[in-house]
């Protein structure tokens, strides 16, 4: 079992920046990937970063403003945020693989006012 609990959301005016942050707990350990989903109201959940091994990757809408980090040492995963615009609210998840078994944080509110 993976515990994952995101911190960071709030509202922010477009050009602004956040970091998101998410500390994952229980099985930590075995993580084989992690990264950030979002959703916005009436849209599918979407992948907006993830880290696999030493691999990462990014949604093509966020290349070049977000980028995704992870501290091995804390289990914690950061989406520093820069350039942020009114189509990036959305509530923002945290999401592990371990073992072929996926897991979801509850989520974070981003709202970026233009």
């Amino acid at each position: 079992q993976v515990q994952l609990v995101e911190s960071g959301g709030g509202l922010v005016q477009a050009g602004g920046s956040l970091r998101l942050s998410c500390a994952a707990s229980g099985s930590a350990s075995s993580i084989s990937a992690i990264g950030w989903y979002r959703q916005a109201p009436g849209k599918q959940r979407e992948l907006v970063a993830r880290i696999t091994g030493s691999n990462t990757n990014y949604a093509d809408s966020v290349k070049g403003r977000f980028t995704i980090s992870g501290d091995n040492a804390e289990n914690r995963v950061y989406l520093q945020m820069n350039s942020l615009r009114p189509e990036d609210t959305a509530v923002y998840y945290c999401h592990a693989i371990r073992m072929g078994m996926g897991y979801w944080g509850r989520g974070t509110q981003v709202t970026v006012s233009s």
